[in-house]
């Protein structure tokens, strides 16, 4: 049967590009997963909070998928943690919307604004979470923000009075079970995809570099792409960097710009990369389009994913995707993303000397590393935002069937 879905997406929107501000994998997953529901026969609105006074209120991004922008707080970016003082405001908008046969909030935001109405109008109520707050002994790393004031209560709530929980990964799973107190029945992993044209090695037809916006690098270069702040640990790729031999060190290239509040974070690692004797080594050249992030995974010789935590690692999909090997931390559902030994290298610590070694082996055995990146390649085919889809209206009609 064909659903009416609300995708809510409370704080950041899945219609701008990933790298900047609060613009990362959820967006992509969000709005992946959107288009893919429309394809199975579904009509998905997908809910955000308007942030320009000059946009639309809503949009058509494809056939059956709608992009409504909410009016809660001020018409202008703000940061993650102010968004809390929007809930309700964007909760008593989500009135207006509708009619709708299931919910999926995306961040606890968006469930906070939608849990209570959900459950008014009897609409099953789906959360995903996409990143948790670490528990309140949890020490922060240097220059980390805490947690706005509401999110611990709010998550462990939405966990406890959701009909559902999609995790993307058994990683994430165990964590809203073991920490949130989710019943185990009601949590569901469901793993994102990757556009596999998209993000293709250059071999392919239509891969190799060609768009307007890419930018072109020389050969050999190791690459890294996230949003700018503490979390995504490009610190530690920089120390890195810096403890592999002068002879055998490649330029690093990073990908992305500031999360919102850390405005100065990029200046710190410039900083830092010029302390250890490497600025000249470390380019930053901000946000990238699609296009032209596929084209930096390709032609590099490694992906580096140092994260403190990740619920999966998007971006270690689409490397692996590229056929380009995955140098990544051990952490959280990366451990799921990257195939250890097979698809790529976790790396057991975050120590720099510990992530040279293992950078640098693999720069001088070029035949492990194409090992390593065909079976990433492999591996990535099987991860098709059809599949997400697929799995994921699974879930909201077991939903639906025990409403009935």
């Amino acid at each position: 049967m064909s659903l009416r879905l609300a995708l809510v997406s409370l704080h950041t929107s899945p219609g701008d590009d990933p790298g900047t501000g609060d613009v990362g994998g959820m967006n992509v997953a969000v709005k992946h997963t959107a288009l893919a529901l429309a394809e199975l026969g579904h009509n998905v609105e997908v809910l955000t909070r308007r942030t320009s006074a000059t946009t639309p209120d809503a949009v058509r991004l494809a056939p059956g998928v709608t992009l409504r922008q909410i009016h809660a707080g001020p018409a202008e970016p703000r940061i993650k943690a102010d968004h809390e003082q929007y809930i309700d405001e964007f909760a008593d908008a989500l009135r207006h919307l509708g009619p709708y046969d299931i919910i999926h909030s995306h961040h606890w935001f968006s469930g906070m604004a939608a849990l209570e109405l959900a459950h008014h109008h009897g609409i099953p109520h789906v959360q995903s979470f996409h990143s948790i707050a670490a528990a309140q002994s949890t020490p922060l790393s240097e220059g980390e923000r805490p947690e706005s004031p509401g999110r611990l209560d709010g998550e462990a709530r939405l966990a406890r009075e959701s009909d559902a929980i999609v995790t993307v990964s058994d990683a994430e799973r165990e964590t809203v079970v073991g920490r949130l107190g989710a019943e185990p029945t009601r949590v569901f992993t469901v793993q994102p995809g990757v556009d596999a044209e998209q993000f293709a090695p250059a071999e392919l037809p239509g891969s190799s570099p060609q768009h307007a916006d890419a930018v072109t690098h020389g050969a050999g270069y190791l690459a890294a792409a996230a949003r700018l702040e503490p979390l995504k640990g490009l610190d530690l790729a920089i120390e890195a960097l810096a403890e592999l031999p002068s002879s055998l060190r490649p330029d690093l290239i990073v990908s992305g710009g500031a999360t919102s509040g850390y405005d100065a974070y990029p200046d710190e690692l410039r900083a830092l990369a010029d302390r250890l004797g490497v600025g000249g080594r470390v380019h930053f050249i901000g946000p990238q389009t699609r296009d032209a992030l596929a084209d930096l995974l390709r032609g590099a010789s490694l992906a580096l994913v140092p994260s403190h935590s990740e619920t999966f690692g998007l971006i270690a999909l689409e490397a692996q995707a590229c056929a380009t090997p995955v140098v990544a931390a051990d952490a959280g559902g990366l451990r799921e993303a990257v195939v250890d030994g097979v698809t790529g290298i976790v790396v057991p610590v975050r120590e720099p000397g510990a992530w040279a070694g293992t950078i640098s082996t693999l720069l001088r055995d070029s035949a492990r590393r194409a090992e390593l990146g065909a079976a990433g390649r492999q591996r990535a085919l099987e991860f098709t935002w059809g599949r997400t889809a697929r799995a994921t209206v699974q879930v909201y009609e077991n939903l639906l069937g025990r409403s009935a």
